[in-house]
């Protein structure tokens, strides 16, 4: 328990395009919003060079620079944006209480989850050099794949989720190598099919990713290890994605809402709202389907509405 209890008519805990778009329409409504920033502050697109799909930027923007765009914006209007993360929430009666960082305890009338959702990757030295070089890996092919039109390409990953980015990414590069860590797939037959059949897709089944090959700067090929025979060879490639999967940031709210199998907060369908009343979620901690930039800005939107409405409730 701390010493000093603050209290707050609407808190937004993570930040990104979903918590920032909230705290831009919270307060323009006069709600006082306090955001703080979590442990990334603006978000998985801190880690991305180039956004060139997020509409009003006819020449693209950095993802750094996009989200130190949304920040001022949001402060502009008097949105008070704070360093630290929550550490614990505790949801079980009327007032919602946050603890930030372990020691400040905050009550308060609405909350806006909006912490989103951190990819998975292979966890290769080599892998998260290039990374956070914005040289070559990736876990969006959505986001990323344009960037990669006419070259060759490799994708990690068995899901449905990876047969659809492999699919995608078909559309744009010459050349889809998929390494399948295992023997079968995990995603549907109808998924499987679709990658089968694509002529420009190739699949190479029970592969492990050995390293990523680049010149310090840009990725220029893939190690990859067949685990049936124990052969290593490279494939040329200017890209890698990713696709093993994503884990939503939801942990701390796991006693109180309602999430599904993989940790996403299930949100009553056509709203922000969760199964308590004053709680909100915006952003990929809630949408494990599309997980854009421009769908979370979007949620955000709804969230600081659907908070704005409920706290009309309790005047």
């Amino acid at each position: 328990m701390s010493d000093t209890i603050e209290k707050i008519k609407c808190l937004i805990i993570g930040s990104g395009p979903a918590g920032y778009t909230a705290a831009i329409y919270a307060a323009r409504a006069n709600m006082n919003p306090v955001l703080y920033q979590g442990m990334q502050p603006g978000g998985q697109l801190t880690t991305t060079n180039e956004v060139e799909n997020f509409p009003g930027y006819v020449d693209g923007v950095t993802g750094p620079e996009m989200m130190i765009q949304l920040q001022a914006q949001a402060q502009r209007f008097g949105a008070d944006i704070r360093d630290g993360w929550a550490t614990k929430v505790d949801f079980s009666d009327g007032i919602h209480k946050v603890w930030i960082n372990d020691t400040i305890e905050l009550h308060c009338q609405t909350v806006i989850i909006s912490t989103g959702a951190s990819a998975k990757y292979l966890g290769l030295e080599s892998e998260q050099h290039y990374l956070k070089m914005g040289g070559g890996v990736s876990a969006c092919a959505v986001c990323d794949g344009f960037f990669y039109r006419n070259q060759e390409v490799v994708i990690v990953g068995a899901g449905d989720s990876a047969c659809e980015e492999a699919h995608y990414l078909s559309k744009l590069c010459s050349k889809v190598t998929m390494l399948v860590r295992s023997d079968k797939f995990r995603a549907s037959k109808i998924m499987e099919e679709r990658v089968r059949k694509t002529e420009n897709i190739s699949i190479l089944m029970n592969h492990d990713t050995v390293e990523i090959l680049g010149d310090g700067q840009v990725v220029t090929g893939v190690k990859a290890k067949n685990k049936t025979t124990g052969d290593i060879f490279d494939i040329p490639a200017t890209g890698f994605f990713a696709a093993i999967g994503h884990k939503p940031n939801t942990d701390i709210f796991a006693n109180y809402l309602t999430l599904d199998e993989t940790g996403y907060i299930v949100n009553i369908p056509g709203t922000s709202k969760t199964n308590v009343a004053g709680v909100f979620v915006a952003g990929d901690a809630a949408d494990h389907v599309y997980r854009q930039a421009i769908t979370a800005a979007g949620t955000g939107c709804m969230a600081a509405l659907d908070a704005e409405r409920y706290l009309a409730t309790l005047e």
